[in-house]
Formats: structure tokens, C-alpha cells, sequence
């Protein structure tokens, strides 16, 4: 057999083994990405791996940079890549991505023992830019501007604290409640 046609037979075995699995995902008939552990673990991670045409009799080609993976420090990353490239070269010459996916899954707790989620912090430029947007929105909102004479009337109606006298709307009152009756 030809390497395409190992490529072939691997690749609808793939589909029939993981068809309806949601970790499984088929990005192009060369290209594939698993899911080792469920979305809300923090120790899951993606295995993006590639065939080159000459897949099983070389190596494929595994890397562990999906954005789901920034989460795994460095040094984790290297130490699945090194395990896994272990499984690939026990396993070179013949179909070996469920064995890898499946040992990945049975080995995750021991692949991610030392994980330590990487903490990646957004950091703003200045409190200045962020609140500016804010306090030109206040500026826009205008008070009503007074004329002199309104200013006038209004002093003329409160007293030495600024405050309506008492009563000072009970005509508005008293023509509101004779009016519904």
C-alpha cells in the first residue's frame, strides 16, 4: 500500500470512531485537533496534528499552540510533546492516531501533574483613556442655562437655604385634586 491510500483507510477509521464525538475535529483530511479532557477542566488540552504525504512512514506533525492551550506553561507543553513524540516512534510505519489520542486521554493526569495554569493578565495604558470617554459623555449633558431673571425669581422664592417655602405648590395641588372631583 501506498501512503495516500494509509492516509485513506486511517482517515475513515478516524470518522467512524469519532463521528458525534465533540473532542474529535477534522480540519482538513491532513489536519486534525483533539481535545484531551473536558472544556471546564483546566487541565485539558488540544493536540493539533498534522500528516505530511508521506504519513505513517514519517512522523506526523503534533504542536500544542491552539489558543485553548495559553493556559499550559511552556514546560508542560515540551513534556507532552516529548511523551507523545515517544508514542509516535514506537509506533512509526503504521496507523497511530487513535493510539495516539487514546493514550493521550488515559495519560492526561500524568502528562499534566506539574500544569500549573499560566496566568495572562490585560493590562490598560493609562486610567486616563479609559475613564476620558466617560467624562466627555458628562460633559455633553448640559445643565439648562438660567437667564438673570429666572436666576432672580428663583432667589425671590426660596429662603436663606436655598429651600421652597412650605406650601409654596399647593395651588397646583388643590387645582389638581378639584379638578378629579
Amino acid at each position: 500500500m501506498t501512503a495516500n491510500e494509509d492516509q485513506e483507510m486511517e482517515l475513515e477509521a478516524l470518522r467512524s470512531i469519532y463521528e458525534g464525538d465533540e473532542c474529535f475535529k477534522e480540519i482538513s483530511p491532513v489536519s486534525f485537533q483533539f481535545r484531551v479532557g473536558e472544556l471546564e477542566d483546566s487541565k485539558a488540552f488540544i493536540l493539533d496534528i498534522t500528516w505530511p504525504e508521506t504519513y505513517p512512514e514519517t512522523a506526523p506533525q503534533i504542536s500544542l499552540e491552539a489558543f485553548f492551550n495559553n493556559r499550559i506553561s511552556a514546560e508542560t507543553k515540551q513534556l507532552i510533546l516529548a511523551k507523545l513524540e515517544e508514542q509516535v516512534e514506537a509506533n512509526l510505519g503504521a496507523a497511530m492516531m487513535y493510539t495516539l489520542f487514546e493514550w493521550a486521554k488515559e495519560n492526561q493526569e500524568t502528562l499534566m501533574e506539574n500544569h500549573k495554569s499560566v496566568v495572562t493578565a490585560v493590562t490598560l495604558t493609562s486610567n486616563s483613556e479609559v475613564s476620558a470617554p466617560a467624562t466627555a459623555a458628562k460633559k455633553k449633558e448640559k445643565k439648562e442655562q438660567l437667564t438673570k431673571a429666572q436666576k432672580r425669581r428663583m432667589i425671590n422664592k426660596t429662603d436663606h437655604k436655598g429651600e421652597l417655602p412650605r406650601g409654596w405648590n399647593w395651588v397646583d395641588v388643590i387645582k389638581h385634586v378639584s379638578g378629579n372631583s
